[in-house]
């Protein structure tokens, strides 16, 4: 997910992307672990790095409203 596409959601949505993205890294993670491989093993980094630019994206505008 794109930065730009990030900064146009609102909170509500980018709560709801991290929630659906967590949930996801949760199932591969399953998956790593019980021995089966992902279909796609880049997507585990991939939602690692999503997650990180949602909460990165939450916390700067909580720090804007603060201001």
């Amino acid at each position: 997910m794109k930065a730009k596409d990030i900064h146009a959601l609102s909170d509500e949505d980018i709560e709801k992307k991290m929630s659906d993205a967590r949930r996801e890294l949760m199932k591969l993670n399953a998956q790593i672990a019980s021995g089966t491989t992902p279909s796609s093993p880049g997507q585990v980094k991939q939602l690692k790095k999503t997650i990180a630019k949602l909460a990165t994206e939450l916390r700067r505008r909580g720090e804007k409203k603060h201001e």
